[in-house]
This record gives C-alpha cells, sequence and structure tokens, in this order.
C-alpha cells in the first residue's frame, strides 16, 4: 500500500484530498497536518471522515510529511514553496495550491505578490501532453478551479483554429467553498442563501494568468483573458460560460466535433448530447467535467459552458488523478465520474 500524508487537512480541499484517499484501494492516509488543528482527532474537524477515525492532526513537520510515499499540500496560496524547501527532492509531491503553477514570474508578483518560486509540471491530464509529463513527474503544480473549466471548455476550440484568442470572455458561477474553510461576512450563510453576487471583477482574479498560460500553449497563440467570477448560494461546484470570436464560417457542429475528439476516450470529460446542459448539481462529488457548446451567431462567438465540482476536478480529485499518473496507478482509482443527486 503506498502512503501518503495531507498538509492543510483542515480546509476544504485538504478534507476532500482525505475523503477520496479514505477509500482509496491503493493510498493509504499515514498523517494529516493542520496547523492551529494540530493534536485534534480528524472527526472533530471532518466529521463526515469516519473511516479516518482516530487519525489525530499533527503540524506540519516535513519529517512527518516525508515520512509517507507522496504528499498533498493543500495549503493557502504562497505557502507551499516554503514547505517543499525542506523536503526531500525523493518525496512526490501534488501542490494544490497557486504557488508552482505561472511560468511567469512578472505574473506571479502582479497576481499574488512575493517571490515567484519556479513553475512545475502543470497536472491538467486532458490537455495535450499533459498525461505523459505528469507520469513522468515528482513534483506536480495542481491547476486552480475555475482555471481547470475554461481550459478543459476552450483548450480544443482554440487549438483547432475555430475562434480568436484574443478576445475571450469568461463568466463563471463558485460555490462558496471556493474561498475556503474561513469566516468572513461575505460567507455568511445569511448573506450567500438567496443571492449571488459577482466579486474580483475587472481582471483581477488570481486565475486569469492561469487560464491565458494554459489556453495559450494550446493553441500556439497569446490569449487575452476577460473573467468575471460569480458567488453563488451553492456549498460546491462551478458553472462557467466561456466565449471567444468564433472564425468566418465556424458552426456548432464543428466546435462539437473539436470537444468529442479531444476528450474521446477520456474517463472524466463528457460532451453532453445537444440540448443537455451542464449543471453544478450534475458533477457534485465526482471528478467528472460537463461540457456543451454553442455558436452565438447574431454576436459572432463560440459558447462552452462547463460544469465540475470546484472541490472535486478542481481541486482534491484532480489531486488525486495526479498522484494516480505519478505512482503508476490506475488514473481513475479512488475516482468517481458520477455525481451524487439530488
Amino acid at each position: 500500500m503506498i502512503r501518503a500524508s495531507v498538509a492543510g487537512a483542515s480546509g476544504y480541499a485538504g478534507g476532500e484530498v482525505l475523503r477520496l484517499l479514505a477509500a482509496h484501494p491503493g493510498i493509504e492516509v499515514v498523517a494529516a497536518a493542520a496547523g492551529a488543528r494540530a493534536g485534534e482527532p480528524i472527526e472533530a474537524v471532518h466529521p463526515n471522515l469516519g473511516s479516518l477515525a482516530g487519525l489525530v492532526l499533527t503540524d506540519a513537520d516535513p519529517a512527518v510529511l516525508a515520512d509517507a510515499d507522496i504528499t498533498f499540500l493543500a495549503l493557502p496560496h504562497g505557502e507551499s514553496a516554503a514547505l517543499v524547501a525542506r523536503l526531500p527532492e525523493s518525496l512526490r509531491v501534488v501542490d494544490l495550491g497557486a504557488d508552482f503553477r505561472l511560468a511567469d514570474a512578472a505574473a506571479w508578483a502582479r497576481y499574488y505578490g512575493g517571490a515567484h518560486a519556479g513553475r512545475w509540471t502543470y497536472g491538467l491530464p486532458e490537455l495535450p501532453g499533459h498525461r505523459a509529463a505528469v507520469e513522468r513527474a515528482r513534483r506536480v503544480a495542481n491547476p486552480g478551479c475555475y482555471a481547470t473549466s475554461v481550459a478543459l471548455a476552450l483548450a480544443p476550440v482554440l487549438a483547432a483554429g475555430l475562434a480568436e484568442p484574443d478576445d475571450v470572455v469568461v463568466v463563471a458561477a463558485s460555490g462558496t467553498s471556493g474561498a475556503g474553510r474561513k469566516a468572513a461576512d461575505a460567507l455568511l450563510a445569511s448573506q450567500v442563501m438567496g443571492s449571488m453576487s459577482a466579486y474580483k471583477a475587472g481582471g483581477v482574479h488570481q486565475h486569469t494568468p492561469e487560464m491565458e498560460q494554459a489556453l495559450a500553449e494550446v493553441s500556439g497563440h497569446p490569449v487575452r483573458l476577460s473573467f468575471t467570477p460569480l458567488l453563488a448560494p451553492m456549498p460546491r461546484g462551478i458553472v462557467a460560460t466561456c466565449t471567444a470570436v468564433a472564425r468566418e464560417g465556424v458552426t456548432v457542429d464543428d466546435v462539437r466535433d473539436a470537444l468529442i475528439e479531444a476528450y474521446r476516450g477520456e474517463p472524466f470529460v463528457q460532451v453532453l448530447p445537444p440540448g443537455l446542459w451542464p449543471q453544478s448539481a450534475s458533477v457534485a462529488g465526482s471528478n467528472a467535467v460537463h461540457l456543451q457548446a454553442a455558436v452565438d451567431e447574431h454576436a459572432g462567438r463560440v459558447v462552452v459552458v462547463s460544469a465540475l465540482d470546484n472541490l472535486g476536478k478542481g481541486a482534491a480529485g484532480q489531486a488525486v488523478q495526479n498522484a494516480n499518473l505519478m505512482l503508476g496507478l490506475e488514473e481513475t482509482a479512488g475516482l468517481s465520474r458520477d455525481g451524487v443527486a439530488p
């Protein structure tokens, strides 16, 4: 059995990693670190994890985390790099934070601040060439939740030359767990229930350069993207409406064919039949991504809508998928493409 440790285990993403690993046929959890919650039993922080009852949360001691075959870092952005510097190079690491996603140091400084830690292998296996790179890697940067929803929606479209890369517009709604497990007025139930709101509009959301980077690398052209995120009154899930200027003569069949071809045989990405549109509820609790396409002939834009679970394929599920590839396990081990309903 492969041994795994998790840092940031008290947060939503860390807790979801633990939940998935608890049911994994080839990986066992040997340590879970949680900073301020160190010393508490796991069930005091995540009462849903009954199968891990008795596991006591620890400090993020590098020696404890390194006493494993692989470690998952589910820390706030900007905290992973310092911890990684104290881990042995032989230890496999999947970082769910942003520290090692961006190649451009200037983009890191603008959107996150502080020193740029460099770039690791980007762990979005469904993009061209990424699966093989993850299989070879010992260090993998797990993509952001919004970036995953947008890259999977538009990468095949831009790669096929069906839309212009310099005018991409994305409006995406996410559940409250995307903001992390912290106290904030904007996340109070009385503030969120029955309401939707925009936040970090105007090109300032930190996933913007990551989206542009992923799409540019697939399309071979610079990408200019305007992103408006919305907070939705639900605990988990993302629905992203992604549009770009259509090239002359492009039809919806062209777009659907590009998506279907790109994801043929992929276990977790599904292009829905015509007439069915992605819903966040359909992918809740899963590692699935649902896609649907249209061409807005009036505005001359390609439209691709994606839905995923921000804690699943947008975070912990993708991290486990990457770990499976790194460890030579079945890619789908411990993961489901079926959502929980109702």
